[in-house]
């Protein structure tokens, strides 16, 4: 019954997006979890998260997820899913604001999700976490804002971190591999510039250089939405610096159906969660601390 609600909800995605997020997180019952909700990260731009925490976490691992929307919408509060789905599991969840275009430029959205990163960091053991084992997550253009912090050091360096304090990145069907921007993508054009050389700035890929914590990248091979090759691409640039990269493929998944592949309806259709949970899991803490 509830898939079958689920489902209905699932056809007016085009139109309503808030009403099917609304009945997405009406499926989703779970015991054992606690969550506190609007904590204030960035009092500057009043920028709030949420935490999602199994009651009983010591030293679990951290992930923070990056919403997508296109840079220009979506809401953290849609993604109460996300959360309970990977508190569930045993992790401590941390979904996070960001300003969208065209209130700020790229340079805005990069430095509000660093912040996000770093609030995380020092607050990890207030919530069970532990600040060795955090994980940056994202999907779609969320995935492309967590890719960037995972690869260009430069926002992270600005909070007093770097991407060797990250345990692992997870992208679902980011956005990593895009220049030359089409000239018919106008927001694109005016968040990261009409000149191909600033561009550039935003291509995750481009900053591979081996300082990169391990990857796991997820890709529904029947997504129309943000093609299969930012993933493939981002994965080769990781194994051409011998980087560890774990790259998931999924038949007959598209782009929305990766990310709902966390809830609660459809977690059997597709191993997503289960390839999410085992990559943290199985991966080391930051700078190769024994994982607990």
């Amino acid at each position: 019954m509830r898939l079958a609600i689920f489902l209905v909800l699932l056809a007016c995605l085009g139109g309503c997006r808030a009403t099917l997020f609304a009945g997405l997180n009406t499926t989703d019952h779970r015991h054992g979890i606690e969550s506190t909700h609007g904590i204030t990260f960035d009092p500057s731009t009043g920028l709030k998260l949420d935490v999602y925490r199994p009651a009983a976490a010591v030293d679990a691992p951290v992930v923070v997820f990056f919403h997508g929307g296109s840079w220009t919408g979506g809401k953290r509060q849609w993604y109460r899913f996300v959360g309970t789905a990977l508190a569930s599991r045993g992790i401590v969840t941390v979904i996070a604001d960001y300003r969208k275009y065209p209130q700020v430029r790229m340079d805005g959205f990069m430095a509000d999700a660093a912040r996000a990163v770093a609030w995380a960091h020092a607050h990890a053991g207030e919530f069970g976490g532990s600040a060795s084992r955090l994980f940056i997550m994202g999907h779609s253009s969320g995935g492309h804002i967590a890719g960037l912090l995972a690869t260009d050091g430069l926002w992270l360096q600005a909070q007093g971190m770097t991407t060797r304090e990250l345990a692992g990145f997870i992208g679902l069907a980011g956005v990593y591999d895009f220049v030359p921007i089409a000239p018919n993508e106008k927001d694109m054009l005016g968040m990261f510039g009409h000149a191909p050389s600033e561009q550039h700035r935003g291509q995750p890929i481009d900053f591979v250089d081996g300082d990169e914590p391990p990857m796991l990248l997820l890709h529904g091979l029947a997504d129309k939405e943000v093609e299969v090759h930012n993933s493939t691409s981002l994965a080769d640039a990781m194994k051409a610096h011998a980087e560890p990269v774990t790259l998931k493929l999924y038949p007959g998944m598209g782009h929305s159906g990766l990310l709902f592949a966390l809830a609660t309806p459809l977690q059997g259709k597709k191993p997503v969660l289960d390839d999410v949970v085992s990559f943290i899991r199985q991966t080391p803490p930051a700078g190769g601390a024994p994982t607990p």
